[in-house]
Formats: structure tokens, sequence, C-alpha cells
């Protein structure tokens, strides 16, 4: 199974001002074909090639192949990524089910934004910040460089890259700031609630 990186589901400039134009053309034209490129190189004649993408990422980490972990994982990463943002996104406007459980097990949306936030903020260098589910239960939790929740058995229903690529552009070295937007005005309730659903 070739990966491929597919078009963003939305105009390069629809998430301005939060995310601009110049930021996605990088992160998805550069930086996400680079993860694309350069999985398709490491997978050629991979007995890894011909599994699905999360099987391929899971053994990747069973098998401490950082090359694997860091291109296939971040192609993963980024698939879901672009579909975890969308124009007019983020805040409360959460599906009732989704939001029942964020109640039950994160104490409710205000300290979901809290600490979610602050994983993404205590990310030393590269990485992710995640809201996973692991028997039926949601967590937060964060990782480095490419690696995601799915490669020590939860399931990730949503990220967000905290790599400098992500937000330098338009936060500089704020990162809080760019995590704050995120949660506010970008996310993709309804995308994560399908994860959710199925997860």
């Amino acid at each position: 199974m070739a990966l491929e990186l597919p078009a963003l589901p939305y105009a390069y400039d629809a998430l301005g001002p939060y995310m601009s134009k110049e930021t996605l053309e990088f992160h998805h034209d550069k930086h996400h074909q680079a993860y694309v490129t350069n999985g398709n190189n490491l997978l050629k004649d991979s007995p890894l090639a011909s599994l699905p993408l999360e099987e391929i990422v899971k053994k990747a980490y069973a098998e401490k192949n950082a090359g694997l972990i860091n291109n296939v994982g971040q192609h993963y990463n980024h698939l879901h990524f672009w579909n975890w943002m969308k124009p007019n996104g983020g805040g409360k406007k959460i599906p009732a089910k989704l939001q029942a459980a964020i109640d039950s097990d994160l104490g409710g949306y205000d300290k979901f934004r809290t600490d979610f936030v602050q994983a993404g903020v205590t990310q030393f260098g590269s990485g992710w910040a995640w809201l996973a589910v692991k028997d039926g239960k949601l967590s937060i939790a964060k990782s480095a460089n490419g690696e995601n929740p799915l490669m020590t058995g939860s399931t990730p229903i949503l990220g967000v890259d905290v790599w400098e690529h992500s937000y330098y552009i338009d936060y500089r070295n704020a990162r809080p700031k760019y995590l704050e937007a995120f949660v506010d005005n970008l996310i993709n309730w309804d995308y994560v609630e399908q994860l959710f659903s199925k997860a």
C-alpha cells in the first residue's frame, strides 16, 4: 500500500486567522509530503508494505523502527490532523455523546481544555498532544516526534501537532497561544465524534 498525500478538506486560506495559508502550504505541501515520500522509500520491499496503515504504525513501534515511526507515524497523524480542523470549529459545540464522555472522564469541557493545552505546552521539543480512548474511557496524553496513542494501545480521536512548523509562521514561539486558538476555533468536533463512535 503506497502512502499518498491527500488534498486538504478545505481551501488553504480557510482556517485564517488561526492558521494561515502560508502555514498550510508549508505544513501540508512540504512537511506532510516529505513524510509520504520518506515513508514510501522505507516501505519499499518491506513485508510491512502490504499491511493497512494502522498495522504498519503499530508494528513500526513494536519493532522500534525509528524511521517508520517518524515518517509513517507522522503520515497517519497528519491524515487525521487535517480533518481534526475546520473553519469556524472549536469551542463547546460538541456532540452530546462525546460531551457526556468529556464530562464523566475528564471533568468537563473547561478542565479538558486546560489539560489538553497543558499537554501540548509541556511536550518538550517536537510532538503531539492527544485525546484518546482506551477501554471506553477518554484520556489526555502527549507523545514525542511521530509517535501516537495507537502505538501504545489506545485509539487517538483528537490530536494537535506541536512541531514548530505547525505554528511558527503564525505564532512564532508562542505555543500556548496556538494551542488555545486550536481548541477554541479550529477543532472539528464532528470528526472527533466519528472516531469516538468507532473506538
